[in-house]
C-alpha cells in the first residue's frame, strides 16, 4: 500500500477491519500475541486492488524475520497452506490458494503463521478470525466500488 495518505476505515468487526488506501482495499488484523518493541506488530491481511492484480491475496508480516530458506506455513483450523516469503513477509501463492484460504477463514475460529527463527526456534503468530468474513466482504466490495468509478 502507498504511504501517501492514511488508510480509511471501511468496516470493522471483531478482530478485523476493512481499510481503503488509494486503489487498494484490505481486510486486516494484528496478531493476538505479544509484539516486540523494536518492530511493528505481526499483521495479516487479504488485499483487493481496484482493477489491479490482487483479488484476495493473503499476506502476513511475521513478528520476527525467519531463518533464511525457512518454510512459512499458514494454518487455518486443520488446513495448512505453504506461503511464499521474503524477509519478514509471506504471501499466498496464487488465486486458487487465495480462494481456499478465504473459504477456510470463513469456517474457522483462528489461524496461525509459523516459521523457524534464525536460531532454530519457532515463530508462531496467532490470529482470531472473529470479524474476518465481514471485513473480507467489505474489502472486496470496496475494491469493486473503486473499480467502477
Amino acid at each position: 500500500m502507498s504511504l501517501l495518505f492514511a488508510p480509511a476505515l471501511v468496516a470493522a468487526d471483531g478482530q478485523w477491519a476493512a481499510l481503503q488506501q488509494g486503489g487498494t482495499c484490505e481486510a486486516a488484523s494484528k496478531t493476538v500475541g505479544a509484539s516486540y518493541k523494536d518492530r511493528p506488530a505481526a499483521r495479516a491481511s487479504i488485499s483487493f486492488d481496484a482493477g489491479g492484480p490482487r483479488h484476495g491475496q493473503f499476506s502476513a508480516r511475521l513478528s520476527r524475520v525467519p531463518r533464511p530458506g525457512a518454510t512459512v506455513m499458514l494454518h487455518i483450523g486443520d488446513q495448512p497452506f505453504m506461503l511464499m516469503t521474503q524477509n519478514d513477509m509471506a504471501w499466498s501463492r496464487g488465486p486458487k490458494q487465495e480462494q481456499a484460504i478465504i473459504a477456510a477463514m470463513r469456517n474457522s475460529g483462528g489461524m496461525r503463521v509459523e516459521a523457524r527463527s534464525p536460531g532454530g526456534g519457532r515463530i508462531v503468530d496467532r490470529y482470531a478470525l472473529d470479524g474476518a468474513p465481514l471485513a473480507i466482504d467489505a474489502a472486496a466490495a470496496c475494491a469493486a466500488g473503486l473499480a467502477n468509478h
